[in-house]
C-alpha cells in the first residue's frame, strides 16, 4: 500500500526520486503512465497488468479509449542507483511537471504531479466533495 506525500524536484533530464519505501513497494522494474487527473501515474507490473486485464473486460469502445489513455503512453522503467526514474517527456508535458512535483501514495499506486497544481486540486477538493464522501463515511 502506498501512503504518503512527499515534494521533490525534477531534474534537467526529467528524473525524479521516488521515496525508498515507494520504490520497495514497487519493485525493481514499474510503469509509469498518465493518470486519472493532471498527473503521472506509476504503477508495480502487477498492478498494471491487472489494469490491462480490466481494460480488457470493457465493452470494445471504452476498453480502446483506455488503451489509448493509460496503455499506449506506459513505459517500464527501472530507477538509477540514486532511486531516480525518468519520466517520458510527452508524459511530462501531458501532467504538467516541471520543476516541482508531489509525489503521492494513492493506496494502489503513485501520482506525481506538478507542485502548485496538486496544491490547487487539493483545495478543489477540500472545496467540494470531500464533505459529501465524510458523510457517507459518517466521519
Amino acid at each position: 500500500m502506498f501512503l504518503g506525500t512527499t515534494d521533490h524536484n525534477l531534474d534537467a533530464k526529467g528524473r525524479v526520486i521516488l521515496p525508498t519505501h515507494f520504490r520497495e513497494e514497487l519493485g525493481e522494474s514499474f510503469y509509469i503512465t498518465m493518470g486519472f487527473n493532471r498527473c503521472v501515474q506509476v504503477l508495480s507490473e502487477a498492478q498494471f497488468d491487472r489494469l490491462r486485464d480490466q481494460i480488457r473486460q470493457l465493452p470494445a469502445d471504452k476498453a480502446l479509449s483506455l488503451q489509448y489513455l493509460l496503455i499506449s503512453p506506459a513505459k517500464l522503467v527501472t530507477p538509477n542507483s540514486q532511486g531516480r526514474v525518468s519520466i517520458p517527456q510527452k508524459l511530462r508535458e501531458d501532467a504538467g511537471l516541471n520543476g516541482e512535483v508531489t509525489v503521492v501514495g494513492m493506496d494502489t499506486r503513485v501520482e506525481i504531479w506538478d507542485k502548485a497544481t496538486f496544491n490547487v486540486f487539493m483545495e478543489q477538493q477540500k472545496q467540494s466533495s470531500v464533505k459529501e464522501a465524510l458523510e457517507l463515511l459518517r466521519l
